[in-house]
C-alpha cells in the first residue's frame, strides 16, 4: 500500500535536504574535521640547487645538480609534517630557445626517478636536451625519498629462495600467509609513511614541484607505472599540462577499480608474449638454440628440473625454476630483438651454467619491490573476500601456464601477484586517486601502446585514449615493453609533439621493430635489471 505522504511535498524537501547533508558531511568529513589548517595552501617548496651526493657523485661534470623539496606527509594537512622529495635536473643547454620543463617518470612503482632522469638523458634527441630543463625525483617512498621497507633483506630472500616454477598443491595457502605476512611487516616498520604513498598524493608532489620550478605548464613523459601518474596528474591539474606522453599506458579505472580483471589481462598478455617468443623458437631451432624444436615442453622440462636440482649461483643462493620465470618476466620486456639471446641463457640454464636468468632478487629488486607492492596496494582496492582471491587467483594462474604458476603463487613481489597481500591490506588509502580519468580542460595527451606489450597490454593504451577527453593513441605493432625510443617511426613523432605539441594523425601505426638480433652484434650484457628504469637508445 502506498502512503500520502511518501509523495508528499514536505517528505520531497526533506529528503532533500539530508541528501545535501549527506553529501556535504561526506564531502567535509566528520563535524569539526574540516579546519583552517587543512584548508590551507601547502607551502611551495624551496630548491637550493648544487653539487649532487649519490647520484652522480662519482661525475661531478655531468651536468647535472640536485635538490631536496619538502612536501606534505598527508596532503590532507598541508602545513603539517613533511617529508622531504630528493630532485634533480639539467638546464636546457639552449637558453636563449628555452622551451620549459621536461618531467620525466620511470615505472615501476619503485625505480628511482632521479636515476631515471640521469641514466635517459644521453638517450633524448638534442632538439630536447636543447629546449627543456631535464628533470627528476624520486617519489614518496623510494630511494632517497625515504624509502619503503616491509620484508628486510633476509626475510625476501628466504621467500624467494623457497619459491618453485612449479609450485605445490598448497601454493595459493603459502601466497596467502605470506601476503597478510608481507602485509603486517608494512604497517609495523613503515606505518607511519605507507598510507601516504598513493598515486594521488604523489600527483599533488608533481605540482607542487612544478611550482617551485617556477613553471605556469609542465611537459611530461611516463613510461609504465609513470603512465598512470601522469594520468592522475592530469586528472587533479589538467590546466597545468603543456605537453604529456604516457608510454606503456595503464586503463586507470581497472587498475584502481577492477584490480582483478586489470591482473587477469596483464598474465594473459605476459604469457601470450612468452609464448610469442617460445612458437618462434619452435620455427627458427638454430637462430633459437633451445628446445630442439619443443621448446615450450623443454621450458615445462626446464622449470621442473631447476626445482629439483637448483643452481648454486656465486653468492650461494639457489636459482630454481621459480627464479627463471622470475628473470623472464622481466627480460621479455625488451622485445624481438633479444629473442637469441634469451634462447642461449635458456640453454645454458638447461645445462647448470652461468645465465642471466639464473639470478635470484638482490636486495636492490628488494627495495624496489617492497615499494611496488606498497604503493599498488595503496592505489587500489581488491575486495576483502578469501574465496573471490582464491577463486580469482586461481584462475588467473589456469589461464596463463607458462609463467602464471610461479608468478602468481609465488611470494610478494611484483605487479602480477599483489592480490594476496592488497586483498589483506592493514592501512588506511588517504593518497588513493578516486576522481575522474578525463583530465577534462588538457592540452592534449599522446598515449603509446604496443600490440605485444608483456606488461602493460596494449588494450590498457586504447581504453586510456578513450578515457581521456583530450587522448590521442600512437601504435606500435611490435614486441616488448613500451614504445618511446624503441622505434625511429614513434620516437620522431614523439620528440614533434614534445617540442611542438603537434599531435601524430589519428589511426597512426609503427611498425619498425628491430628484429631478433645476430647473437654475435651484441657485446654487452642484456639481462633487465628490475630496479633500474631507463629510455632506451634508439638504434
Amino acid at each position: 500500500m502506498q502512503t500520502r505522504s511518501a509523495d508528499g511535498p514536505r517528505t520531497r524537501v526533506a529528503w532533500g535536504i539530508s541528501l545535501v547533508l549527506i553529501v556535504v558531511t561526506a564531502l567535509l568529513g566528520a563535524p569539526g574535521a574540516a579546519t583552517a589548517t587543512n584548508l590551507a595552501a601547502p607551502p611551495v617548496p624551496v630548491l637550493s640547487w648544487g653539487p649532487c651526493d649519490g647520484a652522480g657523485a662519482d661525475d661531478p661534470g655531468d651536468g647535472f645538480e640536485c635538490a631536496t623539496a619538502l612536501v606534505p606527509l598527508d596532503h590532507r594537512r598541508p602545513t603539517g609534517r613533511t617529508i622531504p622529495l630528493a630532485v634533480t635536473r639539467r638546464l636546457a643547454a639552449d637558453r636563449a630557445h628555452r622551451t620549459g620543463v621536461l618531467l620525466l617518470h620511470p615505472g615501476g612503482p619503485g625505480n628511482s626517478g632521479v636515476d631515471f632522469a640521469r641514466d635517459s638523458y644521453d638517450a633524448l634527441p638534442a632538439s630536447l636536451r636543447d629546449a627543456f630543463d631535464v628533470v627528476g625525483y624520486d617519489m614518496r617512498g623510494v630511494g632517497r625519498s625515504g624509502q619503503v621497507e616491509c620484508w628486510n633483506d633476509k626475510e625476501y630472500s628466504a621467500a624467494v629462495d623457497a619459491a618453485r616454477g612449479v609450485p605445490g598443491p598448497r601454493a595459493l595457502q603459502t601466497a596467502v600467509r605470506q601476503g597478510l605476512d608481507f602485509a603486517t611487516a608494512c604497517r609495523e616498520r613503515s606505518g607511519d609513511l605507507v598510507p601516504f604513498v598513493g598515486t594521488g598524493s604523489n600527483a599533488k608532489d608533481i605540482d607542487l614541484l612544478r611550482q617551485a620550478l617556477g613553471e605556469e605548464t609542465l611537459s611530461f613523459y611516463g613510461r609504465s607505472f609513470g603512465s598512470y601518474v601522469g594520468t592522475v596528474y592530469a586528472a587533479q591539474f589538467p590546466r597545468r599540462v603543456r605537453a604529456m606522453v604516457l608510454d606503456g599506458a595503464y586503463d586507470p579505472h581497472r587498475y584502481a577499480d577492477v584490480p582483478y580483471a586489470y591482473d587477469a589481462g596483464q598474465f594473459v598478455a605476459l604469457d601470450a608474449a612468452v609464448g610469442r617468443f617460445l612458437d618462434w623458437c619452435a620455427q627458427n631451432a638454430g637462430a633459437c638454440g633451445f628446445g630442439d624444436g619443443r621448446p615450450r615442453q623443454a621450458f615445462e622440462e626446464l622449470k621442473r628440473a631447476l626445482d629439483a636440482d637448483p643452481v648454486i649461483t656465486a653468492s650461494g643462493r639457489p636459482a630454481t625454476g621459480y627464479t627463471l620465470a622470475y628473470r623472464l618476466m622481466f627480460n621479455i620486456n625488451a622485445g624481438k630483438e633479444i629473442w637469441p639471446y634469451l634462447g642461449q641463457a635458456l640453454r645454458a640454464a638447461q645445462a647448470h651454467q652461468g645465465s642471466f636468468l639464473l639470478s635470484p632478487p638482490s636486495p636492490a629488486s628488494f627495495d624496489f619491490l617492497n615499494v611496488n607492492m606498497a604503493v599498488e596496494c595503496a592505489d587500489r582496492v581488491y575486495p576483502t573476500s578469501r574465496l573471490l582471491l582464491g577463486t580469482l587467483v586461481g584462475a588467473h594462474v589456469a589461464a596463463a601456464p607458462l609463467l602464471g604458476p610461479p608468478i602468481g603463487l609465488g611470494p610478494p613481489t611484483y605487479d602480477h601477484n599483489h592480490a594476496p597481500t592488497c586483498a589483506q591490506w592493514p592501512a588506511e588509502r588517504p593518497s588513493r586517486y578516486e576522481g575522474s580519468y578525463r583530465a577534462a580542460g588538457s592540452a592534449p595527451i599522446l598515449v603509446l601502446g604496443t600490440t605485444g606489450d608483456p606488461d602493460t597490454p596494449y588494450q590498457d593504451a586504447v581504453a586510456l585514449a578513450g578515457t581521456l577527453d583530450n587522448g590521442r593513441l600512437l601504435t606500435f605493432a611490435a614486441e616488448g615493453h613500451t614504445a618511446y625510443n624503441r622505434s625511429a617511426c614513434v620516437s620522431a613523432l614523439v620528440t614533434d609533439y614534445l617540442a611542438t605539441r603537434t599531435l601524430p594523425a589519428r589511426g597512426t601505426v609503427c611498425a619498425d621493430e628491430a628484429p631478433p638480433e645476430a647473437l654475435a652484434r651484441r657485446a654487452t650484457g642484456i639481462e633487465v635489471d628490475e630496479t633500474r628504469d631507463v629510455i632506451p637508445v634508439l638504434r
